[in-house]
């Protein structure tokens, strides 16, 4: 099987020898660690089957965040994990995006403006869900960043998995009071918008943005979530690498590489080509700020309330 190691083993190279001056200390070191990761570079260990006595050289992965055969057992791990702390309870996919004209002013203040995005999507649905009108009550969510589209373009979005439902002040656990919708789309972009806006501003950031994207309309999407096994599979996938895994990478061969990716438009099974150089550039725009955490937790699912996510609990066995 074709492996992003391959690539940049091959065209990494010629890759940094045109671009090294202008490539990021943590780009380069993610390109060392993949093309490094299992080969002699690592180092490895020596195994005996205990039946049959034959030994077998196993080389140590690299283990860096953002390789694609790496951390198997970590994803594993926390899919597990999510699923004792999960509530018996429907859930909501809520997708936030930001116009495209803010893309440049997020890449170039990434470990920032990253968060700024996280903190304003999570507090933008508590500040709706917290009113009566729609759930008057704290529900528990999941956030997750991802930067990337399916064919590797710079998208930086925050996926939420949201319970349907909450835990009110007097230990209740309400659900929405329409059934068709957790909480108003509009009024939840209208919010997201501002809440972004202010961060900017306290951040004196918001010189640097076209007064434009904060004129248009915000996408929000929300949708039914099931109880939300398979966005938690989804989101898992891409908890510790990013972009791109290696068994959709089909062909590499003449500086060309192609690899295929689901049209989320048509639902059809689509390809794309593209230089080595091209390809890199685009898998190394998604490579996160040191020590960045990309899965953060909050209402009910927040650290501080422990306590309150059992009450949930216990109210939803009732």
């Amino acid at each position: 099987m074709l492996e992003v190691a391959d690539i940049f083993r091959e065209a990494g190279p010629a890759y940094r020898e045109q671009y090294a001056s202008r490539m990021l200390p943590s780009h380069l070191k993610v390109m060392e660690a993949i093309e490094a990761c299992r080969t002699e570079a690592m180092g490895g260990e020596l195994r005996q089957c205990d039946q049959c006595e034959q030994f077998q050289y196993s080389y140590h992965s690299c283990r860096n965040r953002h390789c694609p055969k790496c951390h198997g057992d970590q994803t594993r791990r926390w899919l597990d994990k999510q699923r004792t702390r999960s509530l018996d309870c429907p859930y909501y996919l809520v997708t936030f995006t930001i116009p495209n004209k803010l893309h440049p002013l997020v890449r170039g203040h990434q470990r920032l403006v990253y968060g700024l995005l996280m903190r304003s999507a999570a507090h933008s649905l508590k500040k709706l869900a917290s009113d009566p009108k729609f759930l008057g009550a704290n529900p528990a969510i999941i956030a997750v960043l991802h930067s990337w589209t399916r064919t590797m373009h710079y998208h930086p979005h925050v996926h939420l998995l949201v319970t349907a439902g909450g835990l009110s002040q007097d230990g209740r656990w309400l659900e929405p009071s329409n059934p068709r919708f957790l909480v108003p789309g509009y009024a939840l972009s209208t919010i997201f918008r501002a809440k972004l806006r202010d961060a900017l501003g306290s951040a004196d950031l918001l010189r640097d943005t076209p007064p434009c994207a904060w004129e248009q309309p915000w996408v929000v999407h929300c949708k039914h979530a099931g109880n939300g096994e398979q966005v938690l599979e989804y989101l898992a996938r891409y908890v510790y690498r990013i972009a791109i895994a290696n068994s959709r990478i089909e062909r590499f061969a003449n500086g060309q590489v192609t690899f295929r990716y689901h049209d989320t438009k048509t639902h059809q099974l689509k390809r794309c080509t593209l230089t080595d150089h091209e390809f890199i550039r685009r898998f190394l725009q998604h490579v996160l700020p040191e020590s960045f955490t990309k899965v953060r937790y909050y209402g009910l699912y927040s650290s501080a309330s422990a306590d309150d996510l059992e009450r949930a609990r216990a109210a939803l066995s009732e």
